[in-house]
């Protein structure tokens, strides 16, 4: 199996809001969401890409980010610097939303909370995930869900062989 193959490339996408950018809630998106996704499906996560920003860069021994990637033992790669193509799926993942919710979201109806917001993107979140179908790179035209669960027999099979 070559090194390709051998990692997953999920394309299955998380979101939740906030009022504020920040350490904390850069982790509690990754506690609240991304990681019991990995535990339901029994698959640790071992490395997550981000950009530069201050809620995910800072002093590993200070950084709340940094400290809650280390206490769940988790590598953090960094993209370069003022390069987004570097992180290419995440950015186009972020225009979909944009262009198909959001976008949407606030010409339909007028939110008075955060959580009524959430509400709308987390059932937006599952559609994107289990019912739209995606022709980009891995997915042949598959929703991220069923591309990720067709991975599954790669990535046990990889953590039996380490």
């Amino acid at each position: 199996m070559t090194k390709e193959q051998k990692i997953i490339r999920a394309k299955v996408g998380f979101a939740k809001l906030y009022d504020r950018k920040t350490p904390i809630t850069a982790a509690d998106l990754l506690n609240d969401r991304v990681l019991p996704f990995y535990d339901e499906h029994e698959i640790p996560l071992q490395r997550v890409l981000t950009d530069r920003g201050t809620e995910y860069c800072g002093n590993p021994e200070r950084h709340e980010y940094e400290l809650y990637l280390a206490v769940e033992d988790v590598d953090h790669t960094r993209t370069k610097t003022k390069s987004p193509q570097t992180n290419g799926i995440c950015e186009r993942f972020h225009k979909t939303l944009l262009d198909e919710f959001y976008r949407i979201a606030f010409r339909k109806k007028t939110y008075r909370t955060i959580e009524e917001l959430q509400a709308d993107l987390d059932l937006w979140i599952d559609d994107y995930n289990r019912n739209r179908p995606h022709q980009g790179r891995w997915c042949f035209g598959k929703t991220p869900m069923q591309t990720f669960l067709d991975s599954l027999p790669i990535a046990q099979e990889k953590i039996m062989a380490a």
